[in-house]
């Protein structure tokens, strides 16, 4: 027998991959810190119905979720943040469709499996679909995609559209560098 494919192994790596997905688990492991419970829901962003991004930001929301002490996907302006990167001229276009595709593949895995759009979902099926994509390549590479610009949103200046009056930088307790970069240093992305 293949000790790869024995139940223990088998569920070793649920729980590695489950644990990739979690945002606290990382950010608190990189900042030094204790884990966290693993993808409580939050409501979504303001976003028009029927578009990909009502769905990006329901992710977003359920991967960086608010906490009482801490800033969530909303605080930190998340969408509007990754929507700023990807109308950047100089962007990588592939992964701009990679992301809006990814939200696609995602709603059209509800539909399939769960006879509904992601949106309509309880937060217990909404998880168990995220669990499941992040078992696919693909799917785990979408959603390290949306960590990582989840990441950038909490860090970044202000100025570039996340991080809104500092709330990340003062939720790690970071004092940023000097000199701040100035508003006609914005990437063209940002109005």
């Amino acid at each position: 027998m293949n000790p790869l494919a024995s139940p223990a192994a088998t569920a070793e790596l649920a729980a590695w991959r489950s644990a990739l997905v979690s945002r606290r688990r990382f950010l608190l492991a990189a900042a030094g810190g204790s884990l966290t419970a693993l993808f409580p829901l939050a409501a979504p962003g303001k976003v028009r119905r029927g578009d990909p991004w009502m769905v990006i930001a329901a992710v977003q929301d359920m991967l960086f979720p608010a906490e009482a002490d801490a800033p969530g996907a909303q605080e930190i302006h998340a969408l509007a943040y990754l929507r700023g990167v990807l109308a950047e001229p100089r962007h990588d276009r592939e992964e701009g469709r990679l992301v809006l595709k990814g939200a696609g593949w995602l709603d059209d895995l509800s539909r399939q499996r769960q006879r509904a759009g992601f949106l309509a979902l309880a937060e217990d099926r909404r998880e168990q679909l995220l669990h499941e994509i992040a078992a696919s390549e693909q799917g785990e590479h979408w959603l390290a995609t949306l960590l990582f610009y989840l990441c950038e949103a909490l860090l970044t200046d202000p100025v570039y559209g996340g991080n809104p009056n500092g709330i990340g930088w003062a939720w790690l307790g970071h004092t940023p560098g000097f000199p701040r970069p100035t508003t006609d240093k914005r990437l063209k992305g940002w109005s």
